[in-house]
């Protein structure tokens, strides 16, 4: 039997949680959504740029997750800022728990993405970053780059 590949379409992106946390821990949790969200996302029309995951009650909930009104749905629209849950294993959410408890972990979503037809969002588990490990990281990167042009150049 041929294996099928799994295609992989990414909704949208938060290009700033690896810049403003250290995420150590990455987990892939289903999202409850009802359906004019999901013909919004099918267009692209989401953003998860404020966004953030809370444990509450043994559940994961993600809030400040924008999701735009679909244009055809008329009276049957949702709201688009509101509360909606994530689907993790009992064993995911305790790991969860007890690490977002600790002091100056976040759960912060970094993408959200179709796998195989059902809408994914990706969770990381980060550790805020001070001003100095952001001049840090930037500083690596432009010398990173600027070894590999002295490479390119050389070749």
């Amino acid at each position: 039997m041929t294996k099928k590949d799994s295609s992989i379409k990414i909704v949208c992106q938060n290009k700033m949680a690896r810049i403003n946390y250290d995420i150590s821990d990455t987990f892939e949790a289903g999202i409850v959504l009802v359906g004019t969200e999901v013909k919004s996302l099918r267009d692209g029309r989401a953003n998860l740029k404020d966004s953030y995951a809370q444990v509450r009650d043994g559940e994961v909930y993600l809030h400040d997750l924008h999701i735009s009104p679909y244009t055809f749905g008329n009276r049957y629209n949702h709201d688009p800022l509101r509360t909606r849950k994530l689907l993790l294993h009992k064993r995911e959410i305790k790991r969860l728990y007890g690490r977002a408890k600790e002091k100056g972990f976040s759960l912060i979503p970094t993408k959200m993405y179709f796998k195989n037809g059902k809408i994914k969002v990706e969770i990381g588990l980060g550790r805020g970053k001070k001003l100095y490990d952001k001049r840090e990281d930037l500083k690596r990167r432009e010398d990173q780059r600027d070894m590999e042009r002295h490479f390119r150049r050389r070749d």
